[in-house]
């Protein structure tokens, strides 16, 4: 009809996984920027592009909407750095330095991630501490069979002990944890630079203890 005003189209109607992908992206944002306690889902809502409402409807809680992040981010590190490490045709050492490159490799290109996992998981309490934790004991697990590896083919690894193994990992997992955090606030430190120091710093030691040549006290 002449003079009639056309209907408007009507927005494209997003699938439910993609509007929650949008809703956790912009939660992992937040909350590596201004941490659990002072990020709002009226900040998350506007960065997603979506009402708060609709973040309710899908995620129901603010704190099941962190532990959404967390599970998710957690996943996607581990993901890649068992990927990393599943040639087990390949030397220890060079699965272990395939692992730590996955490792600070995507502690660089997400740092937001890794400031959630790193810090404002760990640092809430309950149930998030826990999320992190679990990812913790998933990598340390990928760490210790390495090395676990490496003292089975190595003429003087007979003398590591299931303990010492467990030690091991624990100790390059810390020091992985810390020095990808160091690397990501320190301008100039590649991802390739941070996995060389920390393969250098322990490799070496590892290579010893594999030779039975322990340091001891005086």
């Amino acid at each position: 009809m002449a003079g009639a005003e056309r209907a408007l189209p009507k927005a494209r109607r997003l699938p439910r996984a993609v509007r929650e992908r949008q809703m956790v992206d912009a939660a992992v944002r937040c909350f590596a920027r201004n941490g659990y306690q002072a990020a709002s889902m009226d900040e998350i809502a506007e960065s997603a592009g979506v009402s708060k409402p609709l973040v309710y409807l899908y995620l129901n809680s603010k704190e099941e909407l962190f532990t959404a992040v967390i599970r998710r981010e957690a996943q996607a590190l581990l993901g890649v750095v068992a990927e990393a490490v599943v040639d087990r045709s390949a030397p220890p050492d060079e699965r272990l330095w395939a692992g730590l490159m996955a490792f600070f490799t995507f502690a660089a290109e997400h740092p937001d991630s890794w400031a959630v996992l790193s810090r404002q998981a760990r640092t809430q309490g309950e149930p998030f501490a826990g999320e992190a934790a679990r990812m913790r004991d998933e990598i340390t697990a990928f760490v210790s069979g390495l090395i676990g590896e490496a003292a089975l083919e190595a003429p003087g690894g007979a003398g590591i002990t299931g303990r010492d193994v467990d030690a091991l990992a624990q100790a390059l997992v810390g020091s992985a944890e810390s020095l990808a955090s160091w690397a990501n606030e320190t301008p100039g430190v590649t991802a390739k630079e941070a996995a060389a120091t920390l393969m250098n710093f322990a490799w070496s030691g590892l290579g010893n203890l594999m030779k039975s040549e322990r340091w001891s006290p005086r």
